[in-house]
């Protein structure tokens, strides 16, 4: 099956603006050049990336919009998802992606001068180490755990900020382990043409 990035997008309610679909090539462009030499991601088919990588970073897109996010911190980053793709559909965001693996990092610092990146932000630290000002929403494709993920980030959320935690099925039993302390709301997304599970957990302090 071949997906079609315009209409995924279209789907997704996300204009389909020229100068943005042309980033978004170019992105993947880099993607592939680099996936050569270095270990970015385990999709190597281009349409495959435009599906797992493209559409799946954006299908919380409209989840952010709503909760009127436009300073967001993807942590774990790797080849910058969903950092790159939120920043190039959202310009005016600022978007800051940290990664501690240093040949990721120059990859995320080379998409930020071939795309013309001005509001994205490469942070090369543990996420532990980090002391930058705090962030309204923490983000993140990476993080299996959600205990680990609130736990390990917790002092770069800004009062009254929101992680959001983006999943596959509903991990229940991971949400138990934080209720005592913490707030929970769970999104469904979808992506255009993949039939699995996905969802937002949007998690607050109490």
């Amino acid at each position: 099956m071949t997906y079609n990035l315009e209409e995924g997008l279209s789907t997704l309610g996300i204009p389909a603006v020229a100068d943005q679909l042309s980033q978004l090539n170019s992105y993947l462009d880099l993607l592939e050049k680099w996936n050569r030499t270095i270990n970015l991601t385990a999709v190597r088919d281009r349409n495959q990336m435009i599906l797992l990588h493209l559409l799946d970073s954006l299908s919380i897109n409209s989840v952010l919009l709503s909760a009127q996010v436009t300073t967001l911190l993807d942590v774990g980053s790797g080849a910058g998802l969903p950092a790159i793709p939120l920043q190039i559909v959202n310009p005016q965001w600022q978007v800051s992606a940290v990664e501690s693996n240093q040949k990721k990092c120059a990859f995320l610092r080379q998409a930020k001068l071939e795309l013309s990146l001005e509001n994205f932000s490469v942070i090369n630290e543990r996420v532990e180490s980090v002391q930058e000002a705090r962030f309204p929403c923490i983000i993140s494709r990476a993080f299996s755990d959600l205990t680990d993920f609130v736990e390990r980030t917790k002092h770069l959320l800004a009062e009254d900020g929101m992680w959001v935690a983006m999943k596959g099925v509903v991990p229940y039993e991971e949400m138990e382990k934080l209720q005592k302390n913490y707030v929970f709301s769970v999104d469904s997304l979808t992506v255009p043409g993949l039939n699995a599970q996905r969802h937002a957990l949007i998690i607050k302090n109490r």
